[in-house]
């Protein structure tokens, strides 16, 4: 058996998908997190963009950025996450494609610095939104992207809706309720166990954290964590 190493930061998104593979194939991987701030020189030399995620195998060969690690797993390792047809695979890999737009659009409030850029990234949600809300009524009755088995598009959203659940709980925005078969979805990945490499609660708490240092307008509603009374 080959030896995987997943290199991290402990809140990137696009190594959780990586990571997430992983467990859906059932491989035996470790998971390193590393300090963004501080990466270091062996992580530098092994990383071709000084990016994670990074998936070292046998200390040989350093594979880079998440979708050729999800394509390089699905290819090489039972069971197959893709389908079957070639249409569908085309179809799953465009919807795949779509990812980096929908993360960007969906997680744009963490980002804003003032109250206007706040409202205005969260008016934009809808659109993406919708758009895979009329993917998901073509794609049969779920719970999952392809109805009943699980996929590497399921793999590819899942760290992105549950960061949109994240957000909607440090200020509430009120959208994905508006689209049942994306709300369904959302609630099905992220009820799945391979979507978590932490505890959930505790993931939500590391994910907050990040939030409140990066000091932008949502994170004067990051209520303080609790101190334990010694």
């Amino acid at each position: 058996m080959a030896k995987y190493l997943l290199v991290s930061f402990k809140t990137c998104p696009w190594v959780q998908r990586a990571a997430i593979v992983l467990r859906e194939k059932a491989i035996d991987f470790e998971l390193r997190h590393i300090d963004p701030d501080h990466r270091p020189d062996w992580f530098l030399a092994i990383s071709p963009h000084k990016k994670v995620p990074v998936l070292r195998i046998d200390d040989r060969v350093s594979l880079f950025e998440s979708n050729a690690i999800a394509e390089y797993l699905d290819e090489t390792i039972a069971p197959r996450l893709h389908p079957e047809t070639p249409v569908e695979r085309a179809v799953n890999r465009a919807w795949t494609d779509y990812v980096p737009t929908f993360a960007d659009a969906v997680t744009a409030t963490a980002y804003a610095d003032t109250e206007a850029d706040y409202h205005k990234a969260a008016a934009k949600i809808p659109v993406p939104f919708e758009r895979l809300e009329k993917a998901l009524e073509k794609q049969g009755s779920g719970p999952y992207f392809n109805g009943a088995r699980y996929s590497l598009v399921d793999a590819a959203y899942a760290p992105f809706l549950q960061r949109y659940a994240f957000l909607d709980r440090v200020k509430r925005l009120g959208h994905i309720e508006k689209f049942p078969r994306l709300a369904a979805w959302s609630a099905a990945l992220i009820n799945r166990p391979s979507t978590h490499s932490f505890p959930p609660a505790e993931f939500e708490e590391l994910y907050r954290a990040n939030l409140k240092r990066r000091n932008k307008w949502v994170s004067q509603f990051i209520e303080a964590p609790k101190v334990a009374a010694a």
